[in-house]
């Protein structure tokens, strides 16, 4: 991960539905009749030291399946990362690398043709959304409206996914969207699919909203038939950065009961040294494996979900009062009433609301119900 998420407070919802109707409509063409027969469930490290991810890999490699190499200093050191790929098959982990960077994307590449049966997809930079409404970073610096700076933000990110580094003439180009791509974010997710990335993982950290991070996560997944999961990043931006075991135990358990095929907890200090993860946090992460072979999901989670529909290109944080759009226009009533109105139906259907966009699809039977931003509902 590249910049650890630095999230708000969330505020309290009340409401009043203000607009008339004028939307378009969606169709979802997405089939989960096998969306549970994989499920990845593992870490993130994000240290380049060898030896302690071996130790580590020893650990844990009897309760999870999956290993991301999350720190440069491996995934752009040939040597190293041989070394640690080479382990993790051995220890019949599926895995992803980190890059940030298409130049190297050619090292990377010739690694893992060696050992492509466990290759599950490259991790490709990361937080665009949320950098974008942070102003860290960003895609957009000013826009005349909403479908513009949503126009600058897709196109930014497409042209970084299709980026290339020339080495020689020999080599062909390998630019990101050639691999199966994952990241994670903390905002913004559906604008993050419409670039191309294939995975996206929602940060669970600090003291946002869990339930409306996956709210907007699998909506867009759902209505681009893409996969998603969770990352359980830092709660604290200093030692010991991470909760107590227990409650990383129940955010893996609301992951999963929400239907994440990905399921990552981050383990990196604030130098990227060495691991935050103590006794009790491996065991939680035994306890919960057992938990999944105790408690199968049903294959599908589709059943009884409800979908809160946004306007086309509004991208709001939901992270308070102070929140931006984009994070170049100030909140206003419209943003108040929408994030009252979400509010409200995540009181009445808890886990089973999504959030989507009103993005120009026709509608389909889906969702059991969409609720949408201007007040219309509709039953299909």
């Amino acid at each position: 991960m590249c910049n650890i998420l630095k999230l708000k407070y969330i505020f309290p919802i009340v409401v009043c539905l203000l607009l008339l109707p004028s939307f378009l409509l969606y169709t979802l063409v997405v089939s989960f009749e096998n969306e549970f027969d994989e499920f990845y469930f593992g870490i993130d490290v994000a240290y380049a030291d060898v030896d302690k991810i071996k130790k580590l890999v020893d650990q844990i490699s009897d309760y999870t399946n999956f290993f991301v190499i999350g720190s440069t200093g491996i995934s752009y050191d040939q040597d190293n990362l041989n070394q640690t790929i080479f382990y993790l098959v051995e220890q019949n982990l599926d895995y992803a690398v980190y890059t940030g960077s298409a130049r190297w994307l050619f090292s990377i590449n010739e690694i893992l043709a060696l050992y492509e049966e466990k290759f599950v997809g490259l991790y490709y930079d990361d937080e665009h959304g949320g950098r974008q409404l942070d102003l860290n970073a960003i895609s957009v610096e000013s826009a005349d409206n909403y479908s513009d700076a949503a126009s600058q933000f897709v196109s930014s990110l497409v042209y970084r996914l299709n980026a290339t580094y020339y080495r020689d003439k020999p080599y062909s180009y390998l630019v990101p969207l050639d691999f199966h791509l994952i990241t994670s974010d903390y905002a913004l997710y559906w604008f993050d699919y419409q670039a191309g990335y294939d995975v996206l993982l929602a940060q669970f950290g600090w003291n946002y909203s869990r339930q409306i991070n996956i709210a907007q996560v699998r909506g867009a997944a759902t209505a681009m038939d893409r996969d998603w999961g969770a990352i359980i990043a830092w709660t604290y931006s200093e030692p010991p950065y991470v909760g107590s075991g227990e409650e990383l135990f129940d955010d893996l358990v609301l992951a999963y009961e929400n239907g994440a095929k990905y399921i990552l907890v981050f383990d990196s200090n604030e130098a990227y040294t060495d691991t935050i993860l103590r006794e009790e946090h491996l065991a939680a992460m035994e306890r919960f494996w057992k938990y999944t072979k105790d408690n199968p999901r049903p294959s599908n989670l589709l059943d009884g979900r409800v979908a809160f529909v946004l306007p086309k290109d509004w991208a709001y944080g939901f992270r308070g009062p102070d929140d931006k759009i984009w994070g170049l226009w100030e909140t206003d009533e419209l943003a108040s009433t929408i994030s009252e109105d979400l509010g409200f139906l995540l009181e009445e259907y808890g886990s089973k609301l999504d959030v989507i966009y009103d993005d120009g699809l026709e509608l389909d039977n889906i969702y059991k119900k969409y609720f949408f931003w201007n007040g219309t509902i509709i039953t299909p």
